[in-house]
């Protein structure tokens, strides 16, 4: 027989369904569904942590979006998003209003503009799970099922992986009849589950992240651009107003406040910020596709207008030097992390973009153009692998496929972040150092760095932010562009 002191349902009140013509009122919807529904958990939660009995099943739901339509929009055919494909109902649950506030209010504003109706804000049938809509700084953890003498799973909704999955991206969701058609992305528990996890993995908060996210594999880039960022924020004319560490250790023009954290994550990031998240993130994500494939599914949620890849790689051609630069335009894939996701038989486009951005850049920051700077800089395929040990290995296997492939440089992280920007429609672009020449003998042992290949290091990392500075100039809807949009694509971006 069911426990009667978990078989009653207890809910805060259902929130009303509002239709709005004023994106911004609608945010403000979200939050306020928002912010009853979690601070109801919270409360309930309190409550029982304090001693009071348990009076039942304790449940609140996530806010949604939905719009209804039965025309078929009139919208220029190169706006890549704001949208839906033809008439019908279409809604998607919503969690941290607060946080995705400048997101949902464009996305929303183009949906009204675009289809000439309203949208509606209401409660959704998806339950909150209590570990989302804890505190920052809170934990559940096995204890309270001590105190309350039962599992936790019996008395709150717990995370559940059946809600998380990327079925809406990887285009493997199957229409339901009378259900309606997916508005966004991601879902609600799909999103607190990556911010859980970008907190965990960087140890620094989802709101400190920027639009702007450089990855990379090698420490000395981190210092360059603490470095750089430090510099920039006492500037006032910069534009960058702080400088956010792993532990959330703040530093702006008047200082610094917050410390850091006793261990190190295991991929710190480093945020330069600006206003409206126009800044730079820089994430260490250390050695090899899993780190690769691991950080950008969760940095996918945020939705950021660009990620670039910019470390070291091997350099595979007679003619290249150690500190040549590599431009990559396109992927030979062996990294297999993202096999059952996005078969390696699926191309990966260079981004024209990204690549004009990239190359600029280069020009401006070494002050070589033309055929000077094709001596530095090669533009060719980069092959991803999954063995860091590869040299050793029998070389008729991996050789013969990199020649085939007209692979001119080697690493173990930018095919995988490539593909996971297509995926997740987020452009993307790797340039890369050449830091050793494993086929030729040049292998990367301590003594031999160059004067050349230093000076090339020491450039990279400014190569990479101009580059996020030239990409910050361009308009958004010529950035998230139609290349990276499927045959039937979800409205937002």
């Amino acid at each position: 027989m069911p426990d009667s002191a978990t078989s009653r349902l207890i809910t805060p009140p259902p929130a009303p369904e509002r239709a709005f013509t004023d994106p911004a009122a609608a945010v403000a919807a979200l939050q306020e569904v928002y912010a009853a529904a979690t601070g109801f958990l919270r409360r309930e939660f309190a409550a029982i942590m304090d001693g009071a009995p348990v009076r039942g099943r304790v449940r609140a739901f996530y806010p949604e979006i939905v719009l209804r339509t039965d025309t078929y929009a009139r919208v220029d055919s190169r706006l890549a998003y704001g949208h839906v494909s033809e008439p019908g109902v279409y809604a998607t649950t919503v969690t941290r209003p607060d946080l995705f506030a400048n997101y949902l209010t464009q996305q929303i504003g183009l949906l009204i503009e675009n289809h000439g109706v309203p949208v509606t804000i209401r409660g959704s049938a998806t339950p909150i799970p209590l570990h989302f809509a804890l505190a920052e700084g809170m934990s559940v953890d096995g204890p309270i099922e001590e105190r309350i003498g039962r599992p936790l799973r019996d008395v709150f909704d717990v995370p559940d992986l059946n809600l998380t999955d990327d079925r809406i991206v990887n285009g493997t969701l199957q229409r339901s009849p009378g259900v309606p058609r997916p508005l966004a992305p991601f879902t609600a528990q799909r999103i607190d589950y990556s911010l859980a996890r970008l907190a965990h993995y960087t140890a620094t908060d989802p709101e400190h992240f920027q639009n702007f996210v450089l990855f990379t594999n090698y420490q000395f880039y981190v210092d360059e651009f603490v470095a750089f960022a430090r510099d920039a924020v006492a500037r006032p004319d910069s534009g960058y107003l702080a400088l956010v560490e792993p532990g959330n250790v703040v530093t702006t023009a008047a200082g610094s406040r917050g410390a850091p954290p006793g261990r190190m994550p295991q991929m710190p990031a480093y945020h330069l910020t600006r206003e409206r998240g126009s800044g730079i993130t820089l994430i260490n994500i250390g050695v090899g596709p899993s780190n690769a494939k691991t950080i950008t599914d969760h940095v996918a949620v945020l939705r950021p207008h660009v990620w670039l890849m910019v470390g070291h790689c091997a350099g595979l051609r007679h003619s290249q030097s150690l500190g040549d630069y590599v431009l990559a335009h396109a992927y030979l894939r062996e990294d297999h992390v993202l096999d059952d996701d996005l078969p390696a038989w699926v191309p990966i486009p260079a981004l024209a973009e990204v690549q004009v951005a990239l190359e600029t850049a280069v020009a401006e920051v070494t002050g070589l153009a033309g055929y000077e700077l094709k001596r530095i800089m090669r533009t060719g395929t980069v092959a991803t692998i999954d063995d860091r040990n590869w040299e050793l290995r029998d070389q008729t296997g991996p050789v013969y496929r990199l020649s085939l492939s007209r692979a001119i440089g080697l690493d173990m992280e930018s095919g995988t972040i490539a593909a996971n920007g297509f995926r997740f429609r987020v452009p993307y672009g790797t340039l890369l150092c050449i830091s050793d020449k494993p086929l030729h003998g040049e292998l990367k042992l301590p003594g031999m760095a160059s004067a050349f290949y230093k000076r090339q290091v020491a450039q990279h990392l400014r190569i990479g932010i101009r580059a996020m500075e030239l990409l910050r100039e361009m308009p958004e809807e010529r950035l998230h562009s139609r290349k990276l949009r499927s045959f039937e694509e979800t409205a937002f971006l």
